[in-house]
Formats: structure tokens, sequence, C-alpha cells
């Protein structure tokens, strides 16, 4: 079907409509045919402070009931009758047709002020979701002292956060098709804001674990929503730059996360205790400052509008014309041309063929009410999910899902794999200047300084005190303990292993049970031992481990501003192609990576290699979809792509300190795989937004 082929109430001929002429500053009449005179928007005479009359004030808006009686008089009565295909077809029809319009009322509407405006109140969210990504990783180490935690819990951690942005991305998703880009970005900004500063607080491991899952399910649910939002406000020429200009603050989430980590966690001092069971560490600090950007977007989020194309695909004609105009003479007043008018007097808004069902508030009880409005919201998103694999989108969504896949699964994987790599490189340089003392004999001697990376084999220890002192990675082999003393003793990975303990007293220590293996302990006794978890030690890999991540967080940055400037020249399919298969290539030198150094810069090698597909799958992902399933599609993709983190997790930290082949394999086969497939998806750069 040829574009101007449309209904006589709307003409779209070379770009213009009839009642509207981009860009001159002045409105032109059209003629309206007469059924339409009711819904119309004149661009009118209004009234001024003094009565004044002149151009551009609204008066368009009609009352609500009229609304209603219009609606439920001979459209409503002749729409019963017809078959539901028909209405679908009428919808798509209007729907074509709106897309051109609002493309020219974009462009009328200009790019300035209330765009970059909107730009940084989004970038904040997005700017939250990276440091969440960051959080856990940057606290376990110390968390797992704080909460005593097991290898598997640690695990546990790791994977919860990925796991609640999964299932956000999905819900959240999908909502926003249905109630609002908008009012589901504060909900999802809201649990995370909550979620994250209650965790700060919480002592047990169970809670905090709830605590960032349910964080991670507000934040999941941003990412899909941010880029549905701000494209919506974005022209056909500026959508492919800004969006990938947009992408940015994920890098700025990375370096806020790694640079407050590396400025507070270290100093164990800051925060404080009650009593013996309530301690807030520094590393809870750290949490509580990662909410921050989260706090900061929900708030400016008050004052900005909904989305005005969301506005009209669920019929709402009123009040997106008045954000559209909003958003011209916010920009015209910022470019010095505040008498430019808004032109446009009326936009087309699609068929409405959703079946709403309204409930009186004396009908039934509250929960019945709520049930049957979350029933029909829950199937109208359900609907929306399985329109994405209808045969007009199953192609495309198939591809996509295994791009996004292929790409979380190389990257997220790796990115865990190499701070793991550099902590095993660390541990085995540190393992190798382990001191050994053989057959030693110590009597009538007081310890009261650290003992730190020794082996103590076959000693003799009589008669002697161990006060106020800290062990750190030591262990005692075959060793004799007579009537010795342990006072006030904190202990890190330090073990007893075939000793005999006689005689001996430990008061205040955290020398456990699980400490002494296949040990003889004979009249010895243990005295009000210490509770809870201590943070003992300052590790100094700690800061090569933020010290990485930061690098690799400001490793993207050429990577953003290349694919920016570029996203528009040479396209979306190719940007996603050529990226992945160059940090294909860049896996492959990770065979080289031998040393601490060589690790870190091919980390940054890949980072920066990889992120311009990213941001190519982030606007081509926006672009394919319709306006009412577009947050929904995002959702569902950005959800397997959490799945794909999770994987690739589990799948890579598996072999740290095994094999370098299996994870660099599997990360650039993905990589290969993903990037061919991603050249039959369709480019976007020249259609409009439908």
């Amino acid at each position: 079907r040829e574009t101007n082929e449309v209904s006589d109430d709307y003409r779209y001929q070379d770009g213009n409509y009839e009642g509207y002429t981009p860009n001159d500053g002045y409105y032109r009449g059209g003629d309206e045919p007469a059924h339409e005179e009711d819904a119309q928007s004149d661009v009118t005479e209004g009234h001024d402070e003094d009565d004044e009359v002149y151009e551009g004030e609204y008066q368009g808006i009609p009352h609500p009931d009229d609304i209603k009686d219009k609606q439920k008089r001979a459209p409503a009565a002749a729409d019963e009758y017809r078959d539901h295909a028909d209405l679908m077809a009428e919808r798509m029809e209007d729907e074509e047709q709106l897309a051109h319009q609002y493309e020219n009322i974009i462009e009328e509407c200009g790019h300035g002020r209330f765009q970059w405006t909107l730009f940084f109140v989004l970038g904040l969210a997005l700017m939250a979701d990276g440091v969440e990504v960051f959080v856990v990783g940057f606290v376990l180490p110390s968390a797992e002292k704080d909460m005593c935690l097991s290898s598997s819990n640690k695990g546990m951690l790791g994977l919860i956060v990925y796991l609640g942005m999964m299932v956000g991305a999905v819900v959240l998703g999908g909502l926003a098709d249905k109630l609002g880009r908008k009012k589901c970005l504060i909900i999802s900004l809201a649990i995370n804001a909550a979620f994250a500063f209650l965790s700060s607080f919480v002592q047990g491991y169970g809670f905090f674990l709830f605590c960032r899952l349910i964080s991670g399910l507000g934040i999941g649910g941003s990412l899909p929503i941010v880029f549905a939002y701000f494209s919506e406000f974005l022209s056909r020429e500026k959508r492919g730059e800004h969006l990938s200009w947009l992408c940015m603050f994920w890098m700025i989430g990375g370096i806020f996360a790694s640079a407050m980590a590396w400025s507070i966690i270290p100093h164990y001092g800051w925060g404080f205790s009650m009593g013996t069971k309530y301690h807030f560490h520094s590393w809870r600090v750290f949490v509580l400052v990662c909410s921050l950007p989260c706090i900061a977007s929900l708030v400016a989020l008050k004052f900005m509008p909904e989305s005005p194309r969301f506005l009209l695909e669920i019929g709402k004609h009123d009040e997106a014309w008045m954000i559209l105009k909003q958003v011209h003479d916010t920009n015209m007043r910022a470019k010095g041309e505040p008498e430019r008018v808004f032109t446009v007097s009326y936009i087309k808004t699609p068929k409405q063929v959703d079946e709403f069902i309204e409930i009186q508030s004396s009908t039934g009880t509250w929960y019945k009410r709520w049930l049957v409005r979350f029933t029909t919201t829950f199937k109208q998103v359900w609907d929306n999910v399985l329109y994405c694999l209808t045969a007009q989108y199953r192609m495309n969504t198939l591809i996509l899902a295994v791009v996004w896949f292929t790409m979380a699964l190389s990257y997220y994987g790796l990115i865990v794999w190499f701070p793991d790599m550099i902590r095993y490189l660390q541990e085995e340089a540190y393992e190798s200047r382990v001191k050994i003392f053989d057959e030693e004999e110590v009597s009538h001697f007081t310890f009261n300084f650290t003992l730190e990376n020794q082996i103590h084999r076959n000693g003799e220890y009589k008669n002697d005190k161990f006060i106020g002192m800290k062990f750190k990675e030591v262990r005692f082999e075959d060793s004799l303990f007579e009537e010795c003393y342990f006072e006030d003793v904190t202990s890190s990975e330090t073990f007893f292993e075939n000793c005999t303990i006689a005689s001996t007293v430990f008061y205040n220590t955290d020398l456990y049970e699980h400490k002494f293996i296949n040990c003889r302990l004979i009249n010895s006794t243990f005295l009000k031992q210490k509770e809870g978890c201590h943070l003992d030690f300052e590790e100094d890999n700690d800061f090569l481990i933020y010290l990485v991540s930061f690098l690799g967080s400001l490793s993207v940055l050429p990577g953003n501003i290349i694919s920016a400037l570029l996203m528009d020249k040479i396209g979306r399919i190719k940007m996603i192609g050529g990226s992945m298969l160059i940090s294909a290539v860049c896996c492959f030198f990770l065979f080289f990576g031998d040393s601490e150094s060589a690790m870190i810069g091919w980390q940054c090698l890949f980072c920066g290699a990889s992120i311009a597909a990213w941001n190519a799958l982030d606007v081509i992902t926006v672009e394919l979809y319709p306006t009412n399933k577009r947050a929904t599609a995002f959702g569902i993709l950005n959800g397997l792509c959490k799945f794909g983190a999770i994987l690739g997790n589990s799948i890579f930290a598996s072999f740290v300190g095994i094999t370098k082949v299996v994870p660099i394999l599997l990360a650039s086969s993905a990589l290969v795989g993903g990037g061919l497939l991603a050249l039959r998806l369709p480019e976007t750069r020249d259609q409009v937004l439908m």
C-alpha cells in the first residue's frame, strides 16, 4: 500500500498535511471534514493577561462527559458489528498515518532544551542500572566477612541481582506499554531506591539477598522504558546518535561505582556499631551512596511529561497535543524564537480496539475489583508478548534474541572472569611468597603481633601466650600446643591440621571448631568466643580490582563516541556485526594474558570494542517494534540478556584457575555467531518510529 493512499480525512502529501505545514511558523488551516470538528484541536485565538487576542493558544479540549457521550453514539454501535480483523486493519492504517505525521511534528518541535533536559534525567536512571551491576561485586569481599558467607552463598549473591533484573525487564517493560512510560519508570526507580537503601542497613544474609533481588527487579525494568521513552521525543535524523549518547550514562555508572568503592570501602572505620549485634561498616556506606543516582532520577522525573506518542496510541489526543506544544515552546524559547507558533491543529489517533472492563466502586469488594484489573492488565501484557512472535515480527524477534543472548553471555561472562583471573594470579603470587617454619620450639613467649602467609610444621609451643593478635593465611600442621593461652585473637583463612592441643584456654577468639581439622583437644577450654564475622584485614588487592573495573568502564568512552557519531552514517546492522566480530578477535589475544597488566589491557580493549554493538542493539530494538509493543519487546530481549549474563557468570567463573581455553573459545564463537546473524536484520535508520 502506498503511503499516500489514505482516507479522505487525513492526507499525507510529500511530507505535508492538510491543516499542517511544518517549519514555517504560521498556521494555514486546511479543510477538515465535518465529523472531526468536535475532536480536532484548533490553533485559534486566546487571551493573554490583558485579554488581547493572540495566536497559538489551545482551545480544543472537550469535556470528558462529551467524549463519553460521543463514544456511546453511532461509531460504537457500528463497531459492534464489525469484524475484529477489520478493526485491526483500520488501526494499522491509522498507526502508519500517525507515524509519518508524528515524525513531522517532532521535527517542527525541534531538538533543544527539552530533549537535553530529558536526556540527563533518563541518563541518571541508566546510570543507576550501571551502578547496580557493579555494586555486589565490589561489596562481596567485605560482605562475606561481615555476614560469614560460604562460597555457595557468595555465588548466589552475585547472581541474584541479574535474576531480579531479568524479571523486572519483562514485567515492567510490558506494563510500560499499558500504563505509560513515565508511570512505570517511576515505579521501577522507586522500587530500586527503596530496597537498595534498605539493603545497606539489614544485617542478615537472607534479608540482604531479598533486598538486592527486589532492587534488581526495579532497576531491571528501567532499561527498556528509558530507551522507549527517550526515542519517542526524537526525530528520525537524531534518534540513532542521541540514543547512543544516552548509553554513555551506563559507562558513567560503572565509573561512579568504581570510584566510590575505591574511596569508601577500604576505610573500615567509616561506620558505627550498636552493641555486638549491629554493625554498619564502610561497605554499607558504599551501598547507600550507590542509590543516589536512582533517587536523583526519581525526583527529576516527577517534573517530566508522559510520552505524547504513547498518549496518542491510547487515544489521549488532547494530552498529547499539550505536551508536544510544551516541547515546541520550550525549545523555541531556548532558541530565542518565543513568538514561533506551534502549527499543529489535529493529530491522527489510532482506532481503539482494546476491551476495557469498568468496575463500579459499589460493585463487589475491593480485592475483587483489583483482581479483575490485574487479570485484565496481565492478559493485555501477555497478548503483547505473543504479538512479538507473530508472523510479522517473529524472525526479527528470534534473531534479536540470539544476538542479545550471545552478547550477554560473552560480555558479562568475561567482565566477571577478568577480575577473577586477576585475583587468581595475585593469589598465586601471594602463595609463592609463603614462609615455612619446620620443627620450631617456642616456650614462655608472648605473641602480640600479626602472623601472615605462614606454614608452621611439626612445631612445639609450650606455655606460650597469643594475645591481641591476628592470624592471616596461617596454617599449623602436626604441631603441639601445651598449656597455651589465646586471648582476643582474630583469624582469617587460618587452620590447625593434625595438631594436639592440651590444657589450653581460648578466650574471646574466633577460632571456631571448623578451624581445627583432625586435631586432638585434651582438657582445652573455649570461653566467650567472638560472635559473627569481622572485618579484620585491609585487602591490598581490592584496590587493583576497583582500578580494573574503573579502567574497564572508562575504556568504553572511545567506543561510545565513535558509535554515536557513526550510528546514522554506517547504520545499525554494520555497527552490530562489525563490533561483535572485532570483539571476537580481541578475545583471542587473551591467550597471551599471563600477567595482571596484560589482563587489564585486554579487558579494556574488549570492553571498548564491544560497546558499539550494545549501543546499536539498543537503537535497533527500539526502532523495529511499534509504539504499543516497543517496551514489551525491549523488556523480553533485555530479560533474555540478563539470563545470558547469569549463564556467563556461572560458566566462566567455574574455569578460573583451570583453563583459559574454554572461556575464550566460548566467548569468541558466541560473538562471531551473533555478529553474523545480526547481518540478517533489516536496517532501520531511514524509517519513522511506528
